[in-house]
């Protein structure tokens, strides 16, 4: 009854900003493999990447976790090590 209607202009618009993501997300992965970063500049690229995304997409933030967060960690730990 409340709901509202999905328009092409919005899937368009939720592609252009999973792009965005996705982009951020592939971009500090590499800094963060190719060790162009220090550990706690890892981290705050994380930290950073996280926040764009919630401002993307507000209240996914357990889809951040669940999707995106694994890999930095993984990535972050083979590169620097556990700590």
């Amino acid at each position: 009854m409340g709901e509202k209607k999905i328009t092409l202009q919005d899937v368009v618009e939720e592609n252009r900003k999973i792009r965005m993501l996705r982009l951020m997300v592939d971009l500090s992965l590499s800094l963060i493999l190719q060790k162009q970063l220090t550990r706690e500049e890892a981290l705050e690229q994380f930290a950073r990447v996280k926040r764009f995304a919630l401002k993307l997409f507000p209240g996914k933030e357990e889809a951040f976790e669940l999707i995106y967060a694994p890999k930095f960690k993984r990535a972050i730990a083979e590169t620097y090590g556990f700590h």
